[in-house]
């Protein structure tokens, strides 16, 4: 399973548009057969599919991967539970996952700024 010292110490999510399972499952410490299970139980993840089936993550698939993660493995959730818990607070999650797309782009923009000067 997970090292305990894993846990709590996940990698910062880089300023990419797309992420491959690979990396999907490298950020978060669960393993790629385990994110398309969860694809297929949680109905908010789901990830973009383009050519050969291949699966591309964005940002907000990454962060409801590590929401996922902590309602189950750390919070104690069953598979059932933690769905109720993503549905009940999906408006408030979406509020909060909006705040902290628009302030990555806000500071990719500053960062093309100060590169055009």
């Amino acid at each position: 399973m997970l090292e305990p010292t894993k846990n709590n110490e996940l990698p910062p999510i880089p300023a990419k548009r797309y992420f491959t399972i690979g990396e999907v499952s490298e950020l978060c410490f669960v393993k790629d057969h385990v994110l398309r299970y969860w694809e297929q139980e949680f109905e908010q993840l789901s990830p973009v599919k383009r050519r050969g089936n291949r699966r591309y993550y964005r940002r907000q698939d990454v962060m409801i991967v590590r929401q996922i993660k902590s309602l189950l493995y750390e919070q104690g959730f069953t598979i059932g539970g933690a769905r109720q818990q993503l549905a009940g607070e999906g408006a408030k999650q979406d509020l909060n996952q909006s705040h902290q797309v628009i302030e990555l782009i806000c500071n990719e923009l500053e960062v093309v700024k100060e590169i055009l000067r």
